[in-house]
Order: structure tokens, then C-alpha cells, then sequence
């Protein structure tokens, strides 16, 4: 018999023969089921998990071909873009095995749930932690070229990418204790965090909130704002040609990162403070809202390589020769197109 079992075990003992008014009570206590909410997330969740994975790999997928076939990993930007997308590869293998469970039952016994849940949770972190710091290292290159370039070196990519992993598997530990294998009347085989008192889990699941809320989304956020408000800046004030261009690029990947994550996080909080309040009550319309939301920020997570890779001009020139060696009917047209760009000048401090 497990600490939950006892604890019910014991207190329906109690209530049967307790005379002590603390154990009665005249009101009614209702249980939160929320079948609609279940049904509307079996058909939901496994349609977008599964439209994610595919996004996820072909995206993915290309830019580590491009990374593969065109780039070394010479360069702090090539370092980080590789940590991001198997960042993003890692979580995205996790989506099938959601998918299947939330549309029946866990079926993949106890060591995968472990497994899969922690996976899920390191990557997740990872991720918006390696774009944080790929929009930092951008900062760095354009608004300090001079002193970065002597401190932008190969030590410093991978002591920071480890450093990024670290801190996401801290951040998850709670996930990787928690996360276990149980018998439920209602659902079947689940797989979430359980095998402690209801207090416990109530305790680190508002932890796990409130530390998305603010490692994972406000100070990432203030960063990017940053970052790019001084990349701006600094552009404006250079005599690029493609100036109007970069800024657009900027905006629409600032617009983006705001879009995606801010209803998600929002969602989050507003369930933390849930959570928390002594008068909590079953509220289906946040369950719907984290649903969706929450499917919005993992198709950021999945595609944002190929967003950061593809609005540099010399990714765009490897994806056309790319093309051209597989498309042989494109090759004319395609080589016609970069012929015409090669008196085009760039800023050598951006890559925009």
C-alpha cells in the first residue's frame, strides 16, 4: 500500500467513528472529471502532436543536411544551431508516444514513461534556452563585433551549450522523480506525476509553474526584447544597403516568439494561481486554453531552426544548390538567381 492509499485508507477509518468536529463537514465536495474536456483533448492533442512531428523532421531534418553538407562546426552560430535542433529532434521524438497516450491509454510500461517524460522536459527547457542564447550571440556579433570577436571562440559555444543542458536537467528533476506509472478507474494506465501525497505534488507542480512562467518565458522574453531593440539600433545606424529588410526580419521574428509563447505561459499562470487559491474551483475553459495554447508553443519549438536558418542569406544559398542537386530542372534557374545577387554587399557583422 502506497503513502496515497493509506492516507484515504485512514481517513475514511477516521471519519467513520470520529466524533471531533473537525472531521465533519456539511458541504459538498465535488470532483473535478471534465469528461468533455478528456474527449475534446483525445481528438485534439494527437492530431497536432502528430502534425508537429512531421513539421519537426522534415524542417529539422533539413537543416542538419544543410549544416552536414555545406557548414563545419567552426563557427559559434553552426555550434548553437546544432544544440537547438537536436534539442528540438529529442523533444520531437517524444510527441508520437503522447500522441498514442492521449487518444487511448499509456501502453509503453513504466521505463519509458520515465524516460519519455524527462526527454519531453530537458528538451523543452533546452530549447527556448539555446534560442535565448543564439539571440544573445547575435547581439554580441553586431553591437560588440570588436570585443566579441575575441571571446566568440569554440570554448565558449560549447561551455555554454553544456551549460544550457545542465540547467534544463536541473530544471526538470522534478519531472524525472515524479513522473511514474499509475492504475486509474477513470482513465486506464496513466502516465503523469504521481506516488506522493496530494500536498507534495500540488507543492512542486505551482514550483514547476511559476519557474516556466519566469526562467523559461519573462526572462527569455526581456532578453529577446533587448537583444534585438540593440540590434536595431546598431543597424540603423550602419550604412547597410538591406537595412529595411534586417528590421523587418527582426520584427517578424520577435512578433513570432511573442505570438507563440505569451498565450501559453499566460495560460500557465493563471492555473498556478488557480492552483494556489483556497477556493479553487473546476475551471474547463483554462484546460481549453492550455489545449491549444500549449500546441502553439510546440510548433514554435519545432520549426524555430528553421526560422533562426533560414533568414541568413548563406543558408538560403545552400538550400537553393540543395535543390539544384536533387531538382536537375531547377539548376539553370537557380544558379541564373545567384549570378544576379553576387554584387549584392552585406554588413560582415550580421547575418541578415
Amino acid at each position: 500500500m502506497n503513502e496515497d492509499d493509506s492516507y484515504l485508507d485512514n481517513f475514511f477509518n477516521d471519519s467513520m467513528y470520529a466524533v471531533d468536529g473537525e472531521y465533519v463537514t456539511d458541504n459538498e465536495v465535488s470532483l473535478c472529471v471534465k469528461t468533455d474536456v478528456k474527449q475534446f483533448g483525445a481528438v485534439f492533442i494527437p492530431t497536432f502532436y502528430y502534425m508537429n512531428f512531421l513539421l519537426s523532421m522534415v524542417g529539422n531534418g533539413l537543416v542538419l543536411c544543410i549544416i552536414y553538407k555545406f557548414e563545419k562546426l567552426s563557427t559559434v552560430t553552426n555550434i548553437f544551431l546544432l544544440n537547438l535542433v537536436i534539442s528540438d529532434l529529442v523533444f520531437t521524438f517524444t510527441l508520437p508516444f503522447w500522441a498514442v497516450y492521449y487518444s487511448s491509454e499509456w501502453v509503453f510500461g513504466r521505463a519509458l514513461c520515465k524516460l519519455v517524460g524527462s526527454l519531453y522536459s530537458v528538451s523543452f527547457y533546452s530549447s527556448i534556452l539555446f534560442l535565448t542564447l543564439m539571440t544573445f550571440d547575435r547581439y554580441l556579433a553586431v553591437v560588440h563585433a570588436i570585443t566579441a570577436a575575441e571571446t566568440r571562440r569554440r570554448s565558449y559555444a560549447f561551455s555554454s551549450s553544456a551549460g544550457v543542458w545542465v540547467l534544463s536537467f536541473l530544471a526538470s528533476i522534478k519531472d524525472i522523480v515524479f513522473y511514474d506509472v499509475r492504475e486509474s478507474e477513470l482513465d486506464g494506465t496513466v502516465c503523469e506525476e504521481s506516488g506522493y501525497s496530494y500536498k507534495t505534488l500540488l507543492k512542486w507542480k505551482l514550483v514547476g509553474c511559476y519557474q516556466q512562467f519566469g526562467l523559461f518565458f519573462l526572462g527569455p522574453l526581456l532578453m529577446v526584447l533587448y537583444c534585438y531593440a540593440r540590434i536595431t539600433v546598431r543597424i540603423i545606424s550602419t550604412r547597410m544597403r538591406q537595412k529595411c529588410r534586417a528590421i523587418k526580419l527582426i520584427f517578424f521574428i520577435i512578433f513570432t516568439f511573442f505570438i507563440c509563447w505569451t498565450p501559453y505561459n499566460v495560460v500557465v499562470l493563471l492555473m498556478a494561481l488557480q492552483m494556489s487559491s483556497k477556493n479553487s474551483s473546476c475551471s474547463e475553459s483554462l484546460d481549453y486554453a492550455l489545449y491549444i495554447t500549449q500546441n502553439i508553443a510546440y510548433l514554435y519549438c519545432c520549426i524555430c531552426p528553421v526560422l533562426y536558418t533560414f533568414v541568413g542569406k548563406k543558408f538560403q544559398s545552400h538550400f537553393r544548390k540543395l535543390l539544384a542537386k536533387h531538382i536537375p530542372c531547377l539548376k539553370t534557374t537557380i544558379l541564373s538567381t545567384q549570378s544576379s545577387r553576387t554584387t549584392s554587399c552585406k554588413s560582415p557583422n550580421t547575418e541578415y
